[in-house]
């Protein structure tokens, strides 16, 4: 005790379910974020390992459990997010002295490995299809996804004040965000506010848009369902004037207008698709990924050349060229030969 190694044994013997309403009462961070780890633990955890106490939890219980959610069917990538929250929640029940180790980092258990998937950017010619098959009112939609890499509640909580026509750039300050299926004002992802060029194609799109479609001001709660209203005037509302719900949009608009251009659907032809478009054509046009990593919204430039790395021009292509263009310039010798 003197050297506060000493476990109270009763203190583990709460059940999983009773730590975990604790555990989540107690996280401080985004709403939609407590959201999303609520109903995982809930919906994943709970079932198999709720009526467990703290001290009877060992590595082959977490091991069988892991198990279940692969013979579930559950993607492997979200397997091992739901392992990350319930290796979060043991390890607060370890600093709060119930148990004296996580079993979820025993050497025995192996965290769920994710699914490798090479990003792919979408077709042009399909995307063009897209957009002539969606309504009028959600054309620029694409412009502003494929032309400036914005996130599609990014692009949904564009309001007019950011966007800045005479310097040439678009203020990404905000998004749509759903909680629990309910629409609210939040910051973009990470909390990464940042400014991206306007192309004037892009430009020129918006100002159609804008003088079919005049933005009207909108209010949704700030953060949270119940947070205090903000109001600004949007770009893209709905046929009723109230901000686009972006699941009601996929469903109704985005995803007709795949099969009308004849586009197959799938992660690859999703919004999101065209983030990687506008990534593809920085990344071939030789802009540095730091500057890409600035214009996506990205925590660290790292994650975008882990991300993009396969998209980037191949070495033996900028090799060819330079070497080319070394023995261009280069002084003839007598024969011609350059060496």
């Amino acid at each position: 005790m003197s050297r506060g190694q000493y476990f109270d044994l009763r203190a583990g013997r709460v059940t999983l379910r009773q730590h975990a309403e604790r555990w989540l009462a107690s996280l401080t961070m985004d709403p939609g974020t407590y959201v999303s780890t609520e109903q995982r633990i809930r919906l994943h955890v709970l079932p198999h390992l709720g009526s467990r106490s703290l001290d009877s939890l060992r590595p082959i219980h977490v091991r069988e459990w892991l198990r279940k959610l692969q013979d579930a069917g559950v993607a492997p990538t979200y397997q091992r997010v739901i392992f990350a929250n319930l290796s979060a929640m043991l390890a607060a029940a370890v600093d709060d002295r119930l148990i004296p180790s996580n079993p979820c980092r025993s050497s025995s258990v192996k965290a769920p490995k994710p699914e490798v998937h090479r990003l792919v950017p979408c077709c042009l010619s399909g995307c063009l299809r897209c957009v002539s098959a969606l309504p009028a009112r959600y054309r620029a939609l694409v412009d502003l996804a494929g032309g400036c890499g914005m996130r599609q509640g990014e692009v949904l909580g564009l309001a007019t004040d950011d966007i800045d026509f005479v310097e040439g750039v678009v203020h990404v300050i905000r998004q749509v965000k759903l909680i629990a299926g309910k629409q609210v004002f939040a910051l973009p992802k990470g909390g990464k506010t940042r400014t991206v060029p306007l192309p004037e194609r892009v430009a020129r799109a918006l100002e159609g848009h804008m003088s079919r479609f005049p933005p009207t001001e909108a209010s949704l709660p700030w953060r949270s369902v119940d947070g205090p209203a903000i109001t600004t005037a949007l770009l893209f509302l709905n046929a009723e004037g109230r901000p686009v719900n972006r699941t009601a949009f996929n469903e109704k608009a985005w995803r007709p207008a795949l099969d009308t251009a004849g586009v197959p659907r799938g992660r690859t032809n999703d919004m999101h698709a065209l983030r990687h478009f506008y990534a593809s054509v920085l990344l071939d046009a030789g802009e540095s990924i730091k500057a890409l990593s600035e214009y996506l919204g990205h925590h660290d430039p790292g994650f975008t050349l882990r991300t993009y790395t396969h998209l980037m021009p191949s070495n033996e292509k900028r090799t060819r060229e330079a070497v080319n263009r070394a023995f261009e310039d280069a002084p003839k010798a007598d024969g011609g030969s350059t060496t």
